[in-house]
């Protein structure tokens, strides 16, 4: 670790391995790494190799301030994709990113900084089912099935559908219903390996939600 580069270096300092510019009240001083020091820190003095080198194997050294800032951006992220995502299951009206990150206090979540914000937002909405009214809002979806295949297909996509809002079925069966979108894969994959390409799906909405710009706080 390079004095003028490492934690706790006063003023401010450039990262390159070879040389560094240390500054005190406006006035800057530059210092070269001399090439015995190079050869003993990375076995080269090679400008190109040690970059490489420090690309590979090094860490980036980030200040406290920098880490905690970073966190605090991925929480408002997470909290932004869950009020996204859910829903109010009795009212279907949406939540507020405020009140998702008060939330999101009140179970004490604490942000893994090497896991997506995607992976946690599921992992939050799980957690807060346990203390408050919420899920996934339902995917609203049409199905239509050859008649052949379409009695059968409907007894094992039943256990899919969370709500079955109509149904026809004269040449062909039509279904509207809202799913899980965690369900969506699964449903699509069946329809298509069991009709053979013949049946169809189709989303007609992504997100089941009340109409208007009321949201919970």
């Amino acid at each position: 670790t390079w004095p003028w580069c490492g934690p706790g270096a006063a003023g401010s300092a450039s990262r390159s391995p070879v040389t560094a510019t240390r500054s005190w009240g406006g006035a800057a001083e530059r210092q070269v790494a001399k090439k015995e020091d190079l050869v003993q820190a990375f076995g080269t003095d090679d400008q190109t190799e040690i970059c490489k080198m420090i690309l590979s194997k090094g860490e980036l050294q980030v200040s406290d301030k920098e880490r905690h800032t970073q966190l605090e951006q991925m929480f408002r992220d997470i909290a932004t994709i869950v009020a996204d995502k859910c829903v109010n299951p009795e009212t279907k009206r949406p939540y507020t990113v405020i009140l998702i990150e008060r939330a999101m206090k009140d179970i004490h979540y604490s942000v893994k900084p090497h896991k997506s914000t995607k992976q946690q937002a599921l992992e939050v909405i799980r957690q807060l089912k346990e203390t408050m009214q919420i899920e996934r809002a339902h995917m609203r979806l049409r199905f239509i099935l050859p008649v052949k295949e379409g009695k059968k297909l409907k007894e094992r996509l039943k256990p899919l559908i969370k709500v079955i809002e109509s149904e026809d079925f004269h040449d062909q069966l039509e279904i509207v219903c809202l799913i899980d979108p965690g369900c969506f894969r699964e449903i699509d994959e069946l329809i298509r390996s069991e009709t053979k390409g013949k049946g169809t799906l189709e989303v007609l909405s992504l997100k089941d939600v009340e109409e208007g710009d009321e949201k919970l706080e």
